[in-house]
């Protein structure tokens, strides 16, 4: 008798499903931190204001009439809009966070314990709860009562001073301290959780946009502070590489690549520049020697690639074994194939139909797919949700009357 293969098992469920999280959030920041655990599989509770809701809603109307901000940083979530300041309104958060997981916050530094939405209040009402407090600067020092927007925090930073030309410092194209104060109250939670696992206690945690850009200007700041000198800021080139760099082609096109020790520029000189000589010429032989003939070298490269299009210059120097990329704009980017090869692109349903979006990187092989749900239009959810924590349709009128909830 022919042997049935085994079944197949079924599939892990996302990690976080069956978790609940409130947030009390805008902007970027905490949204950002808080659509990776709805993409994990969490629940989402997002309070927003009712004149307006999250202020990144109104940011653009790039995303087919929508914010672009907004789609990328809320999909996934359910929209509830109350007026914090109206004591009912705060009522029902606290009621909301006596039956969650975790709470994430990034109200103006004060505001939240103003409203006894702060993490060390609740964490002390709620032992198992974990509580995210997200601030520009920290909840002590100088500079805690600061106003911080991503860009004022790349200066504060140091980011900026490294980025751009020689003649020119430039801000990041992404908020990259939000993105970082994100990641890291992510990560912050998924910690917490494991030890509220182990010990049964879930402790707030804090974390600052200032202290999480400062930890990913790691290099720079340990090159700074323990060799002397702060990395040169050279536009695309790198400070202490060569070549490393984009050089325009002949179809318009512009190619980065990184020679990344000399056996590499040996094959370089050889395969790509058709020079043979220059790899062991002293004056491009070694690493030093090409940093310090940074303009003779850059120009050896820019004339090669110079008689090429895009697509001959990468296939010669993949096929030489040198790293190598194309420049892209977004769009671009948009059709890349490696993203489309992998299928990471799905469709998010939003209050103005389907859009595109990525699918998180996070991937976890053998479990269900990440859940990419709908972009919540502003207070959607506020009367379901507000059934469920026990109000009666009266109570929730009288709510919508008196302009507390909508």
């Amino acid at each position: 008798m022919d042997q049935q293969p085994p079944p197949s098992p079924l599939p892990l469920p996302l990690p976080l499903e069956g978790l609940t999280v409130v947030a009390v959030e805008q902007a970027v920041a905490a949204p950002f931190a808080t659509r990776q655990l709805a993409d994990l599989g969490a629940r989402v509770i997002k309070v927003e204001r009712i004149d307006g809701g999250d202020f990144a809603r109104g940011y653009d109307t790039a995303a087919g009439g929508l914010a672009s901000h907004f789609v990328w940083c809320n999909r996934g979530k359910e929209s509830i809009a109350l007026d914090l300041k109206d004591p009912r309104g705060r009522d029902v958060v606290r009621r909301l966070i006596a039956g969650a997981d975790v709470f994430v916050q990034n109200l103006a530094q004060g505001a939240a314990a103003r409203l006894g939405l702060d993490a060390a209040t609740l964490c002390a009402a709620h032992p198992r709860l974990v509580a995210v407090d997200i601030s520009g600067y920290g909840a002590s020092g100088p500079y805690t009562d600061k106003r911080a927007y991503d860009m004022l925090v790349q200066c504060e930073a140091g980011l900026v001073s490294v980025t751009g030309t020689p003649g020119q410092p430039v801000k990041a194209g992404i908020p990259a301290a939000d993105i970082a104060a994100a990641m890291y109250a992510f990560s912050g939670v998924l910690a917490a959780l494991v030890r509220r696992g182990t010990t049964g206690r879930g402790g707030p945690v804090e974390v600052s946009m200032l202290e999480a850009l400062a930890e990913w200007m790691g290099h720079p700041l340990h090159h700074t502070m323990h060799g002397g000198t702060a990395p040169a800021r050279t536009g695309l080139a790198h400070a202490v590489i060569a070549p490393y760099d984009a050089y325009p082609t002949a179809d318009g096109g512009r190619v980065l690549l990184s020679v990344q020790n000399d056996r590499e520029w040996r094959r370089l000189a050889e395969l790509v520049l058709e020079r043979p000589e220059l790899g062991n010429d002293s004056a491009y032989a070694t690493n030093a020697a090409r940093v310090s003939h940074r303009e003779r070298t850059d120009a050896l490269v820019a004339t090669a690639l110079g008689a090429l299009d895009a697509d001959e210059a990468l296939a010669r120097l993949e096929t030489a074994g040198i790293a190598c990329a194309r420049l892209r704009d977004l769009r671009e980017v948009a059709d890349h194939p490696q993203l489309a090869a992998r299928e990471r692109w799905r469709e998010v349903d939003s209050p103005v139909g389907p859009l595109r979006a990525l699918l998180p990187p996070i991937t976890l092989p053998g479990g269900t797919e990440a859940r990419m749900g709908a972009v919540p239009a502003l207070g959607e959810h506020t009367e379901a949700v507000l059934r469920a924590v026990g109000m009666t349709g009266e109570e929730i009128a009288a709510l919508r009357r008196d302009g507390v909830a909508a």
